[in-house]
């Protein structure tokens, strides 16, 4: 058995991949294997803007994956495309982890997923693969997120999200 091997699946959008695709980078030169998983369409986008000084492609295994939508479809539409995610996606990653289990000498020993792509997590742990949610985003904004549960009891916001309290504070 080689060196630790880390699948990475950011969820397909800028502000999601290039942060974990720096962790994953770090984590290249502390003597992980990386496999970076983007859709197809995403991936093609990545490889197109890489340059042959930034030698990612030496250094980090880049793969893809399909997102469910046909090539001429808005990604654009975000509830559409989440929605062709969680129906496509979730089978053709774990059929990817079967290949690489299949082909490579380095098995998964750990999927680190965007924490929007909860299912990716899931898949992890059906295949007893290690696992760890990544936030790509302000600790503040993840607080927030999980904070809304106790802003409801508490009143602060109602189950629509809104905030009488917040308003009448903005305007009086």
């Amino acid at each position: 058995m080689g060196n630790p091997h880390i699948l990475a699946i950011p969820y397909p959008s800028q502000g999601h991949v290039i942060p974990l695709m720096e962790l994953s980078l770090q984590l290249v030169k502390r003597g992980f294997k990386v496999t970076f998983v983007n859709t197809e369409f995403i991936h093609r986008r990545i490889l197109s803007a890489l340059s042959k000084e930034d030698n990612v492609e030496e250094l980090i295994n880049l793969v893809s994956i399909p997102d469910g939508m046909e090539a001429w479809e808005d990604r654009s539409d975000l509830g559409k495309l989440t929605q062709d995610i969680f129906q496509v996606m979730p089978r053709e990653l774990e059929k990817l982890v079967k290949d690489i289990k299949r082909t490579d000498d380095n098995e998964i020993t750990c999927i680190i997923a965007d924490e929007n792509l909860g299912w990716a997590l899931e898949v992890a742990e059906r295949m007893n693969i290690k696992r760890a949610a990544f936030w790509p985003a302000s600790a503040a904004v993840l607080a927030l997120i999980f904070s809304i549960p106790n802003l409801i009891q508490d009143g602060v916001l109602d189950n629509d999200g809104e905030s009488s309290q917040v308003i009448a504070f903005l305007f009086n």
